[in-house]
């Protein structure tokens, strides 16, 4: 008779292991629901003036550096950030300079971000596929042992906790995909907003 644990961590493998086929073969990886999109492109979130002349150039303004990495960064309310543009902008001495400095550099941190965050995502996945494997091989061995006569309780012991806790952390990293899957989005609309903010400030 087999053990209800090895039956239930298969099923619960099983289940939890659908988020690895990706929607996109692009993207084998990719374990979100949404769409990946790499990067977010300019066009899609600037309305305002060229951004040529001023490429690469925020980095040695060390006032705008230091508003890019309070504005991209998200524990500052989006509120606050809106707030800081307009003071910011207010007191420049030309408007439209500062501004588009401003969301160069936000364009270029933000971007950042997201990359760093979906890259995160994919290695997790990875690991979640090979955390996958070892649980469907270990429930296999578990079945073997429990179809031994007699059966060795201590080896049918072991290895059961050994289950438990390997789908424990399965389940906990899929809870943390679920969560970080919204991560992208959230910078994105971020960012629109805070350079619509500065088209608003500088037309």
């Amino acid at each position: 008779m087999k053990c209800p644990i090895a039956i239930s961590v298969f099923l619960a493998v099983a289940a939890m292991s659908g988020h690895g086929h990706a929607a996109d073969p692009r993207y084998p990886d990719w374990p979100c629901t949404q769409a990946k999109v790499p990067e977010i492109s300019v066009a899609a979130v600037w309305a305002g003036p060229p951004l040529d002349d001023v490429s690469g150039k925020w980095k040695d303004d060390a006032k705008v550096s230091a508003l890019v990495a309070k504005l991209a960064a998200r524990r500052t309310p989006l509120e606050e950030a809106q707030k800081a543009i307009t003071e910011y902008l207010n007191s420049a001495a030309d408007k439209t300079a500062s501004g588009k400095l401003l969301f160069a550099g936000l364009f270029e941190s933000l971007n950042a971000q997201r990359s760093q965050v979906m890259n995160g995502l994919e290695r997790v996945t990875r690991k979640q596929r090979e955390a996958a494997d070892k649980i469907r091989t270990d429930t296999l061995a578990l079945q073997a042992l429990q179809g031994e006569t007699p059966p060795n309780q201590a080896k049918i012991d072991e290895l059961s906790n050994q289950l438990v806790w390997q789908t424990r952390i399965f389940e906990d990293r899929r809870n943390v995909i679920k969560f970080v899957c919204e991560v992208p989005t959230t910078i994105d609309q971020r960012l629109f907003a805070l350079a619509r903010t500065i088209q608003q400030e500088i037309e």
